[in-house]
């Protein structure tokens, strides 16, 4: 019988996708938020200028290029009532501020992320509410995939 891929992976690669759309010059973010049963996505998100303005960063600065992240973009997007728990799926570790965002969101459960950013704040947020925070390895060959718990 083949291996099929786990929601994680699907979602953590939809994400990626996602953040092909991206039109920051540094670094491009893909999100995705879904029901704890995995059974339906209720936003998604990439940064990126606001609707409407040009498709560019507005500075050079790091960590204040202008753009909108992609999490703030998925919290946006996201008109799921408070109450419905919900998982989030991010291509790199949110920022502090993302992190708040997501806080506010209502019901998060659990964060995966793909990649560390340089910046680390934002695991002790979570923490302290108690959302679950993982990173996630996973490799394309054979499906197989492993979690690993932020520290």
């Amino acid at each position: 019988m083949k291996s099929r891929p786990s929601f994680e992976k699907i979602y953590l690669d939809l994400a990626r996708n996602l953040a092909a759309r991206s039109t920051c010059s540094r670094l491009k973010v893909g999100t995705v938020i879904t029901t704890t049963d995995f059974r339906k996505v209720l936003a998604v998100g990439y940064n990126g200028n606001a609707t409407g303005l040009p498709n560019q960063c507005d500075r050079t600065e790091p960590g204040n290029c202008g753009c909108l992240h992609s999490e703030e973009n998925a919290v946006i997007n996201c008109d799921s009532p408070r109450y419905v728990e919900k998982i989030v799926f991010v291509t790199h570790l949110p920022c502090a501020q993302c992190a708040k965002r997501l806080i506010n969101l209502g019901n998060v459960k659990a964060v995966y992320y793909g990649e560390d950013y340089r910046i680390r704040d934002s695991l002790d947020l979570f923490r302290s509410v108690g959302i679950r925070i993982e990173a996630l390895e996973i490799s394309d060959k054979n499906l197989k995939e492993t979690k690993r718990i932020s520290r």
